[in-house]
């Protein structure tokens, strides 16, 4: 329909013109509405630029800019006439449209006579440049602009908006990306609300929409439209009193171009109270504060200058550059005749009144690569040709004025410094990069409003909550009343109550009574919308996530394993469980490698180490025996008196002196006499200092490699008694019970039968995620169920929620967890998806945490139930039958150990007392076993013994009356000396 109203236009107004355009004059168009705020600011902006450049001969080299404008009046005809006529008087630039949609129209024609449209108003995203190549956009499109709306929206935590828009291209495809950009951001667009293009919409028109918008639950109002129905609105909002506390509303940057160029009633200014805005950022220059000091000269006072009309005067020195470097190149101007749609209806239509403009592709590409100092800063296109570092400032309206609370820009968000700051450090879009000032929001508040409410149509929250008929300590309703109590409802009405606003609610049973229904039904119904809230014991799991949004979890949950067990009843072979048999055998065989070792090293240099083999091998294993006590110093006595006899052993060492004196029967004057004070009485043993830690060995090691080698040994074997020791001790003392089943692992790997809870997420999870058939699978519906189907047998173990089964184990004492608990997860409240509820609710969780409102709540209901079979389970004391078979084989070693001796005691009487001739067979009898008991009794080798040590008493008195007769020879001398 465009084109033929374009050929039928061309019928009305064609005129075939030739030739080449004069080269002294340069035409441009331009096509506005220059009644509307930007058409009458851009309209001074431009003819500025054309004197400003026509007074500069260094641009067009003498050459005149001739810029000829159109007004539109709102109107896509009127835009389209005048298209063509600049089309038939050899125009290279058109300026505008001011609507994107027109400039959807005039890009075609532009295309066929490569004719360059510029416009800084036309800012739809929706005009891509590969389908539009001659059109440019010379402002920011409206696509940064919708992103810098997203970025305030998620600084400010809101989830959802609420859009109000004209129902044009350029409003609706920016409404289009701000949905695109929200969603990016995990927000959303709830409703949109399309008024009739600008500016037809109607005050009953604007009041439709806004009463429906008043009964929604979201508070956040994106207003994107031009000025005419942007006021209307916000005069109706106000009406409705809708621009009061807990409103946010934010508009595009048609209410700042009002703010900077027109004078607000004060009617006017009572409605934008408190609401944000964008304006378009233009950095400080000197060029630009001298602009702003000609402009009341230039528009007389009657209007006031915004961002756009600088874009304006930027855009004619963008053409004007463009040509200039066409000249510069040895270029020219010139327009050849068109021949598109030569023949069309049998050759009634005659297009050749328009011309092509020749060098439409150069100056083209000169556009798009035009690197200039503007009145808004740097003027470069990047390569999907929109203009580099878009930036705007974000404003508060205040008053009959506004305040500037920060900025935004493409390369770092939100800040509050400038973005020509932000350019020269790397790029940070994080969260904690983002900042605003302070706002005062409508109603004239400085808290940060809500940005939603519940919706004002008289309805009630629905919370469904499972109907179940076991475990109703967590939910349950009193029969035939709508009394519903439990600890999830508990926690879900305190939660409530911390909210800073009134929730009406009511809850609705899910569920037939009969038996607990399925919680993913349950979970799908808030996906559904039958349900605003689902509170009850409700698991957060993954497949429930992809329809709802939970709170923050208020229990802890995952799933665990309940098998019945029994106490193990202690062993009389419980001192051998400590070490497994392959730690008896490594350590026995130490015992004898250390041994071995220890006596190569010791064999050639330690007599003690030597002899018989027999005695080697005795001495070989009786080194490495552990201990049973640390040895008992050796006392040392005063060298003024006699050592008893029976304090004595082998040896005496006296001090750190050298030379040992043999024996113990002797006078210690002459050891005083020669200057011993102390003397030490020892065994046989050597004494070395680490090795008294563990005990002292009967045998000397004297090599080092031998001392080392043991006393390492020895540490060892103070490890490993001291873990025997601690072992046992647990074995013996802690209560040890056993089941066959050990774990989930367990019941994988067989074939047992596995119950779990009706409705619980369990039988999901063991079928899909641990491939366990569903024939091995047992639906129990109570604790009674759980306790009757694991002591007969019918299911070798349950699966389910560890809350639950805390409960179950409470009054069922025969059953334990076993095993590790296999998943992580916890019990929250559904909401659908995005819902600002749920951060709410999620903080006041939170809050009933950290105050302890929480764990009191648990302790009402859950904690106060104690098993009443916990006697069964205490320690037993320690009995006889946990130690019978040590006493038996100590009493068996006994035994034999006594056989063996008096075996060998009757071999040695037989030998040394032979039995004499024959004698009166009673006396006989009685004298012999008075005589074995006699030899018996007597030591072994005894006469020897004390033959010896009245050898050694003789030697000593012999030495005693040489040092007396010596002494008394010494005194009779002196007395002669006298």
């Amino acid at each position: 329909m465009v084109v033929w109203l374009v050929l039928f236009l061309f019928l009305c107004i064609g005129r075939y013109t030739e030739g080449g355009l004069k080269n002294e004059v340069v035409n441009i168009g331009a096509i506005f509405t220059f009644s509307s705020i930007n058409g009458k600011v851009a309209k001074i902006a431009m003819k500025a630029a054309e004197k400003d450049v026509n007074s500069d001969p260094s641009v067009l080299g003498g050459r005149k800019l001739a810029i000829t404008l159109h007004d539109s009046n709102f109107s896509g005809f009127l835009s389209i006439v005048g298209a063509l006529q600049f089309m038939e008087s050899d125009t290279v630039a058109i300026i505008g449209p001011q609507s994107a949609v027109m400039a959807h129209v005039l890009s075609h024609l532009a295309n066929e006579l490569n004719v360059p449209l510029l416009s800084f108003t036309a800012l739809d995203p929706a005009l891509s440049p590969l389908q539009f190549p001659y059109f440019i956009q010379t402002a920011p499109s409206d696509l940064f602009q919708m992103t810098a709306i997203a970025d305030m929206v998620s600084y400010f935590e809101w989830r959802e908006v609420i859009a109000v828009y004209s129902d044009d291209d350029q409003s609706r495809n920016g409404i289009t990306a701000l949905s695109d950009k929200l969603a990016e951001r995990r927000c959303k667009i709830s409703y949109k609300a399309a008024l009739p293009p600008d500016p037809k919409a109607t005050h009953d028109q604007v009041l439709d929409e806004l009463v429906k918008i008043k009964m929604m639950e979201s508070r956040v109002i994106v207003l994107h439209t031009f000025s005419k129905t942007g006021l209307l609105v916000f005069d109706v909002a106000k009406y409705l009193g809708m621009v009061e506390s807990g409103y946010v509303w934010i508009a595009s940057t048609w209410l700042s171009n009002v703010l900077d160029s027109t004078t607000l009633s004060s009617k006017t200014a009572n409605s934008i109270q408190g609401v944000l805005t964008l304006r378009p950022h233009t950095p400080d220059s000197k060029k630009k504060r001298d602009f702003l000091s000609r402009w009341d000269q230039l528009s007389n006072g009657t209007i006031g200058l915004n961002p756009y009309g600088l874009y304006a005067y930027d855009t004619v020195w963008m053409i004007a550059y463009a040509i200039k470097k066409i000249f510069d190149q040895g270029g020219n101007i010139s327009f050849s005749n068109s021949t598109t749609g030569t023949g069309l209806l049998g050759g009634k239509l005659n297009l050749g009144a328009l011309s092509i403009f020749d060098g439409g592709q150069q100056l083209l590409q000169n556009i798009l690569h035009i690197n200039m100092k503007g009145l808004t800063g740097p003027v470069r296109f990047g390569p999907d040709r929109s203009l580099l570092n878009p930036a705007y400032e974000v404003i508060n309206v205040l008053g009959s004025g506004f305040r500037q609370i920060g900025y935004w820009s493409n390369y770092s968000g939100l800040s509050i410094v400038t973005p020509e700051t932000l350019y020269a450090k790397p790029p940070n879009r994080s969260r904690a990069n983002q900042q605003l000032h302070g706002v005062l929001w409508p109603g004239e508040i400085t808290k940060r409003p809500r940005g939603w409410v519940f919706p004002n149509n008289g309805r009630q929250l629905r919370v469904g909550v499972p109907n179940r008929v076991s475990y109703r300590d967590f939910v349950s309703h009193g029969k035939g009343t709508d009394d519903l109590h439990g600890y999830c409802i508990d926690v879900f009405t305190a939660a409530v109550a911390l909210l800073p606003y009134a929730v009406p609610y009511k809850f609705v049973l899910f569920g037939d009574g009969l038996k607990n229904p399925s919680y993913n039904q349950l979970v799908y119904k808030v996906f559904s919308n039958d349900f605003d809230v689902a509170v009850g014991d409700i698991a957060i799991v993954t497949n429930r996530t992809k329809f709802v949004d939970f709170t923050q979890p208020y229990v802890e949950s995952g799933l665990v394993v309940v098998a019945p067990v029994k106490k193990s009843n202690s062993s009389s072979w419980a001192f051998l469980r400590p070490f497994t048999p392959l730690m008896w055998a490594i350590t026995a065989a130490f015992f004898l490698i250390v041994g071995a070792v220890v006596w190569i090293l010791e064999h050639r240099i330690n007599d003690e180490f030597r002899g018989p083999p027999k005695k080697q091998i005795v001495t070989m294993l009786w080194l490495t025996t552990p201990p049973t006590a640390p040895p008992t110093p050796m006392p040392t006595t005063p060298c003024k008196e006699r050592v008893p006899d029976s304090k004595c052993t082998n040896d005496i060492l006296v001090d750190d002196r050298p030379g040992l004196y043999k024996g113990c029967s002797y006078f210690f004057r002459h050891l005083h006499h020669q200057g011993v004070t102390h003397c030490l009485v020892t065994g046989d043993e050597q004494e070395f200092s680490f090795s008294t830690l563990f005990f002292s060995h009967r045998e000397n090691t004297v090599s080092t490699l031998g001392r080392v080698v043991l006393i390492i040994w020895l540490f060892v074997v103070l490890i490993i008694n001291s873990s025997y020791t601690a072992s046992l001790t647990s074995i013996l003392t802690v209560q040890q019970l056993s089941s066959p089943v050990k774990g989930i692992e367990t019941l994988i790997a067989s074939n047992d039968r596995i119950g779990f809870q009706v409705g619980s997420f369990a039988e999901n999870y063991l079928s899909e995620e641990l491939d366990i058939p569903k024939s091995r699978l047992v639906a129990l519906g109570s604790p009674e169920e759980y306790a009757t189907a694991l002591e007969s047998g019918a299911v070798a173990a349950v699966v389910d929620e560890r809350p639950y089964v805390e409960v179950f184990l409470a009054s069922h004492c025969k059953f334990t967890i076993v095993g590790q608990q296999f998943t992580r997860s916890g019990w929250g409240f559904a909401l659908p998806r995005d819902s600002p509820l749920a951060v709410d609710m999620s903080t006041a969780i939170l809050t009933l945490s950290e105050n302890g409102d929480l764990q009191r709540i648990h302790d009402k209901w859950l904690k106060n139930k104690i098993c009443s079979d916990n006697s069964q389970l205490d320690s037993d004391q320690l009995q006889f039958k946990s130690f019978w078979g040590l006493f038996l084989i100590c009493g068996i070693a006994c035994f034999v150990a006594l056989l063996v001796y008096f075996c060998m005691m009757f071999r040695q009487f037989s030998r040394e007392f032979p039995e004499e001739g024959p004698s009166v067979h009673g006396s006989s009898h009685n004298s012999r076993l008075q005589t074995f008991l006699s030899f018996v009794d007597d030591k072994a080798g005894g006469s020897k013994g004390k033959s010896k040590r009245k050898r050694k008493d003789m030697s000593f008195d012999s030495i005693d009356r040489e040092e007396d007769n010596s002494r008394n020879g010494s005194r009779l001398n002196g007395n002669t000396g006298l």
